[in-house]
This record gives C-alpha cells, structure tokens and sequence, in this order.
C-alpha cells in the first residue's frame, strides 16, 4: 500500500498528464460502471416483479374456478383448504376472500413496514346466468426481491470499483512508461536547444522496433530532428538571400506583365522593361509622376483621374484593386489592359509602396467581341439573330407602354427558297439569303430591327408607330424590293416573300403571342398566293391552331391506316382507249374527314413525312395495278406523283424497285411523274437517279409542263417517256388563242424530241377534238372520270362506253 502511494504521489508531483489521465479513466469508467450497473440491477429487479405478476396470474387463472365451485357449494372446509394452498405459495403473504353480500374470510399476515404487491379477481359461478359470488384480493411482499437487489448493488458496485481502479492504474503505468517518460526527455531536449547544439540530435530511450519508428513520439522526434536539420540550412540559405533578391529583381524587371511600384503618394518609383515596351514610354521619363497622368490628352487625363481615385479607395478599403483598363499608349494608340493594383505593407502591417501589375488584353477582348457578335448577330447575313431580335421587341414594347405608342411585328418567309437552296445548292442559297437580308434593310428606318431567325425566316421589328397603316407601307416596300430578279451562280432566279404582320397592343401585349399571331398571318399570306402580306385577324389563331392540328394528326395518319389512293383514267385520246390510270392519294381521317391533297401535301413536304408516304404510294399503286391486271386480263398503266424531297432521297431508286418487286408489276407499267423544277436541279446526283430507273424499266414523265421554269434545254438530257401538259393551259384551249398556241408548240416539240403527251384536266368534249386534231397522245380529266376509289373505278372500267380496255 504504501509503495501504491509512493507511485501516485510520483504521479502527481513528476507527471501532471498521467494523474489527469488517471483522474480521466477513473471518472469516467466509475460513470460507466454505475450506469450499466443501474441498467443491469434494474433488469433484475423488472423480472423479479414480474415473476411475481406472473404467478398472481397463475393463481387466478388455477383457483378461480375450484374457488368459485367451493363458494357455491358453501363448503367452508374445501375453501379453506384452498386458500392455504395458496398462502403457501412463495411470496404470498395474505389472502382477503369478500363473500357477498357481507361476508369476509382473511388468512396470513399483512405488515405495514413492508412493500407489498396486491391483486384482486372476481369468483362467479355460471348456471342459468351469471352470478358473483365474491372477490378474492392476494397480498404478496416485494421484500426478497428488494433485499436481493441491496445484496447486488453492493457486490457489483464493489467489485467493479476495484477493478477499474486497478485497470486504471495499470492503464497509467503503462501510459507513464511508454509515453510521459518520453515527453519529458523532449522538453529537456527543448530546454537545452540553441544554435549551439544543432549537431547534437535528439535521441528517446526506448528500442528501434518497426512499430515504435511508425508512432507519434517518433513522428515527434523526427519532426524536431528536421526543425534542427532546417535551421542548420537556413544559416546557409541567409549567406544566399542577397543573390536570391538580386534575381527576383532580375525576375521583375524581365517579366511578361508590365510591373509599376509607386510610393505612398502613388508616384512612381520603378517600371519594368515590359512596362516601357507596352507603353513606349522610358523608365527615366515618367518616375515621380502619377500613373494615370502619363499622357498629354486632357480628356484622357480626365478619365483617368476618377478611374484612379476609385482604384485609391477601391485598394484602402478591400487591399486589392483588378479590372480591365483601356489605356493609352505614347504614341496615343489606345489598347486593353489588365489591371491588378495591391499595396506593398511593412512588418507592422503599413504601407509603404503599391504594386501595379498590367497584362496587354487587346487580342483577348477582340475574340470577346467576336463572339458576343456572335452570340447575337447571324453569321451568315450579320442580322441580329433570334436571342438579339426578341431581347429588342422586349424593349421596343417597354418603350411603347411608356410612349403610348404602337410596335409592328412583321413574320417574313422567301417563297420557293427551298426548291432554290435543293436545285442550286446550298452555296447559291446562303447568297440569295444575304441579298434578301440586304433588301429588307434597305426599307427600314434606323430605329427599326430586321433579324434572321433561322432558314428563309425574317423578323422586322418597327417601333414607335403612330398607325398601323405605317406597317403596310413598310410590306409594300419589302415587297417592291423583291420584284427584281436575284443573280445567283450567274442566274437569274425571282424570289418573293410572304409577309404576316401583328401589332402591339392591338393583336396582343406580350411578345411571344406577337411572334405567334404574326407568324400566323404569314401563312395565311402564304395561301393566298404568296408574294403577299396580311394583318393579323383573330380567326387566322384557328387556322395557325388548325394547322398544327393536321400536322399532328399527319404524323400518325400512316401507321394509322387513314390514306387511300383515288385513280382517274388516262385514256387514248384517238380512240378513248384506258391505257392506264393517275393514283391521286387522298387523308380520310376520323376528325377531319376527307383531307385533299393540296391541303396536307405542302405539310407533309416541310416536315419531312413526304418520304414515308410517297414510299406508301408508290407500293400501294404498284399492288392494284396487279389487281386490276388480274380482273380485266390487260397490263395498265399506273402514274405516281414524285416530291422532290422524295426523289432526293438516297434510297429512292431501291424503294421503287422494292414496290416493283413485291408487288410483281412489269416496270414499264410504273410510270413516276416528276415536276418541272426538280429537271432544273442539273446535278450529278440527278441525272444519276433518272439513269438507273430508266435502266430498271420505270418509265419517266414530266408532270405539270410549263407552270415552272423553262426547262426545254434540259428535256434532252434525261431519259423522259412522257410530257404532261399542265391542264391550265387545256382549260382555255378553245377560247384563248394563246393558249391554244402554246399547247400546239407543246405537242410538237414533245414529239420532235421522241416523249409522248398527256393532256391533264380535259373536261369538255371540244377539247377532245382539238386535242386529237393537234396529235396529243393520251388525255385525263372530268370529261372521261372523276378521281374515284380502287372499288369505283374497276367498276367504270367494266361499263364505261367510252374507254375500253
């Protein structure tokens, strides 16, 4: 016991962190010891109590009922005998039988100084009904099990005292022996430390094992061997601190940023060799001046004046200054510059000097430039672009609320710019869309904002308007400007435009709903003939609404089973004879009803779903054709309109021959009818396409003949079988001289070129004679059949008196 003291009083007096580390252990596993001691003790003393309740349940559910039978016998033996048994039960102290109406039988004893558990139940007896004969209470004392828990806090408190105080102590030992003992080492070592002793390391008491060279005593000890080994280099490195100034300040003066050092006043001091390069002004020339008093201009002066006195209180009150300057140089060039402007502070944290770094950004603002122009300005045509166009509108209806103004929206669409950017290419499109941007700026005033959004589509935006009749003055020039012709890839080529116009606030007050209603007026613009402008009318929101609707529609009217082809008989025009039929395709859907062509084929054409129909067409016309071959024993022919952007497609010709195929067709029954301006289309890619069908049999013709460009150069060049007349020119064949000219030199020139001719829209007799007078081959129109469904024209074909098969 008495060396156990020695120890702590050692502890104590030589080794403060392991008597607070003892005190720390003991503390807090003596804290730890009584909470799962509490823990276990009331546990034991829960089960206790809870044997006891455990066997209350027992007696009731055992004795209730012989209680109850004993009671209703009134046998006062057999009850008592029973409530001796249960006396004898452990635990059970007393036992209280209330038997009503106002009897009491009582055994055992009740003390008062002892804690007791009581529980009372009912005895009934069950005949023809319920009756409660008494009521039983049973007393049972909680002493055992309260002496049992003393008896455990007692044993456990002790025992786990003792062995936390012994593991403590053996816990400090070992901590004293491998730790404090080290510890003290060091602070001697430290004690002793001086520039004297750097070659005296420090060394610990302990062997050189792998784990002890991994711990924190030896990561301490390696530490302060390094902090010595450091400052034995610095006494080296202080001998080379006048060399290492010398190069920093070579460092500074051959820098690739200007540098300035201006004193407390902000007069100059030093500059750089770059600074004089950039600037063109020499060290010896500009030192004790300020530095934004370099130059002679008095405007120049002035800018800079406030911009340094806000560099000044910018760099006093947060200690750093940057941002862009646009200096100037001696020459008076103006470039961008770089700016970082800090103070240079004492020891004692004063300033003595300002640090003023500069870095030429001329070239870096340039591309900045360029592609904010970018951001916002059309490549092609240098218009603004969409994001621009609709950033102005936003101000221009701002400007207009304040002004009491109105601001025209005005939605331009090129007619026809999609067969000159296909047939001519992309090159000869991008000039025809500089030119036609050129054309449209030329009608506006300065305050106005014309704006490419994309494709063939132009935004004029015209704020500030007094009338509306001010935005029709401005179509009416626009639309003047596209009368003459454009010169694109050395020819001449006229273009139109198609022009909606929308007003704010008359057709709306945001200009998102503008754009809309404008965009509607230009269709509406478009189907009246195009080269045209319309206002915006509130019934044009149904058609624009109208139209987004058969588009939608379109998309699933394939997959949907919704298309049927109609045939009108091409016939013989000498002798009447059917030699074959025009497939006409026609939409009946659900909704709509029966959608004619002119109405969904333009659509279908702009977004693309031409191609999947046309293939559909092509393979539907192909099979009844074989059908009809198989009714009346002879093989007629079957024509098919061909888009352009279907027969540019790079799988066309293996479409047709798939159709031709399957369905088991002879190709020269399958005649694809081309329009007039897709031959103007005088490329490789063409005249490719047209070779391989002619190759395959599939005859070739010329749909529509007339209506379009000249073409008469290019008919040689390609493999054409027939020319269609186009039935404009038929309609007024007999009251026209023109016209009846004009078809004439048709014929007659189809035929000197070896083509056939079929005359389109033949609807009265007469015109059946001139027809045959003047040598054309075949005919189709009302005169002979109405377009009719697959089932109505093999039924013409079985009774018409006038084509025979």
């Amino acid at each position: 016991m008495q060396t156990l003291s020695k120890r702590l009083q050692q502890f104590r007096s030589g080794s403060p962190l392991s008597f607070r580390l003892l005190a720390y252990i003991l503390l807090f596993s003596s804290l730890f010891t009584l909470a799962a001691s509490a823990i276990q003790i009331y546990t034991d003393f829960r089960k206790d109590v809870s044997l006891i309740d455990e066997r209350m349940s027992v007696i009731e559910t055992s004795y209730s009922s012989s209680l109850s039978r004993s009671l209703w016998a009134l046998d006062q033996k057999l009850l008592q005998v029973q409530m001796e048994g249960i006396l004898s039960l452990p635990d059970i102290i007393h036992l209280r039988l209330r038997i009503f109406p106002d009897s009491e039988l009582v055994m055992g004893e009740k003390t008062r100084n002892i804690s007791t558990k009581e529980r009372t139940f009912t005895l009934t007896h069950e005949g023809d009904a319920l009756y409660d004969l008494g009521e039983l209470t049973i007393t049972a004392s909680m002493e055992e099990i309260y002496r049992n828990m003393r008896r455990k806090v007692f044993i456990i408190l002790t025992t786990q005292f003792f062995k936390t105080f012994f593991i403590s102590i053996l816990i400090v030992w070992i901590f004293q022996y491998f730790v404090t003992r080290h510890l003290s080492a060091m602070a001697s070592y430290a004690r002793q430390f001086s520039l004297d002793s750097l070659d005296r390391p420090l060394r610990l008491d302990r062997p050189n094992s792998v784990i002890n060279s991994r711990d924190e005593l030896a990561q301490v000890t390696d530490a302060i061997n390094q902090m010595r080994e450091r400052l034995h280099q610095d006494l080296d490195r202080q001998a080379q601190d006048a060399a290492q100034i010398r190069k920093l300040s070579k460092a500074i003066e051959q820098s690739p940023s200007s540098v300035l050092i201006c004193d407390r006043q902000w007069h100059i001091e030093f500059v750089n060799q770059k600074f004089s390069q950039l600037t063109g002004h020499r060290a010896q020339d500009i030192k004790g001046k300020h530095p934004g008093m370099l130059t002679d201009d008095a405007f120049s002066q002035r800018e800079n004046k406030q911009l340094w006195q806000n560099i000044r209180l910018q760099v006093q009150r947060v200690g750093v200054w940057q941002g862009e300057v646009n200096s100037t140089r001696k020459s008076g060039e103006r470039f961008w510059e770089q700016v970082v402007v800090t103070p240079i502070k004492d020891s004692e944290s004063n300033v003595t000097h300002y640090l003023i770094l500069g870095e030429d950004i001329s070239i870096r603002k340039r591309y900045e430039q360029q592609l904010l122009r970018q951001a916002n300005y059309d490549i092609l045509t240098g218009l603004p672009n969409r994001m621009l166009a609709l950033d102005r509108l936003k101000l221009a209806l701002a400007q207009a609320r304040r002004e009491d103004t109105l601001v025209g929206v005005m939605f331009l669409d090129l007619d026809n710019f999609k067969h000159i950017n296909d047939t001519m290419g992309h090159d000869a499109g991008d000039n025809l869309l500089i030119e036609a941007a050129r054309r449209i700026s030329s009608c506006l005033r300065g305050t106005s904002t014309v704006a490419r959004l994309g494709g063939d589509e132009f935004l004029v935006i015209l704020p500030g308007l007094a009338g509306p009749e001010s935005t029709e003055q401005v179509a009416d020039r626009i639309l003047q400007t596209f009368v003459p012709p454009y010169l694109v890839g050395g020819q001449e080529v006229f273009v139109t435009t198609s022009i909606g116009i929308a007003i704010y606030p008359t057709d709306s007050d945001n200009s998102g709903t503008l754009l809309q209603h404008a965009d509607a007026a230009m269709y509406q613009a478009k189907s009246k003939g195009k080269s045209a402008y319309e206002r915006f009318a509130p019934e044009m929101k149904e058609v624009s609404h109208e139209r987004l609707q058969i588009e939608s529609r379109l998309r699933r009217a394939l997959e949907l089973n919704e298309f049927e082809l109609y045939y009108q008989p091409i016939v013989e025009t000498a002798t009447g004879a059917l030699t074959g039929a025009e497939a006409l395709i026609r939409w009946n859907n659900p909704t709509m009803g029966m959608v004619m062509p002119d109405k969904f084929i333009p659509l279908a054409e702009e977004t693309g779903l031409i191609t999947p129909i046309g293939e559909w067409v092509i393979a539907e016309a192909c099979r009844a054709a074989v059908r009809w071959q198989n009714v009346t024993g002879s093989k007629l022919s079957i024509a098919v309109n061909v888009s352009p952007r279907q027969f540019r497609d790079p799988g066309f010709v293996e479409i047709v021959m798939d159709a031709v195929n399957l369905s088991g067709i002879d190709p020269k029954q399958l005649e694809l009818e081309i329009t007039e301006r897709l031959i103007l289309d005088n490329t490789i890619e063409t005249a490719e396409i047209l070779r391989r069908l002619d190759k395959e049999g599939v005859r070739l013709s010329v749909d529509d003949f007339g209506t379009g460009f000249s073409a008469l150069s290019y008919l040689k060049s390609y493999p054409f079988d027939t020319l269609k007349i186009d039935k404009s020119f038929i309609r007024d064949v007999m009251h026209e001289k023109d016209d009846a000219s004009l078809v004439r030199a048709i014929i007659n020139m189809a035929h000197s070129l070896g083509l056939l001719v079929i005359a389109e829209g033949v609807e009265e007799e007469a015109q059946t004679h001139f027809l045959q007078q003047e040598g054309c081959d075949y005919a189709q129109g009302y005169f002979y059949a109405r377009p009719a469904p697959e089932s109505e024209f093999e039924h013409w074909i079985r009774t018409n008196h006038r084509a025979k098969v």
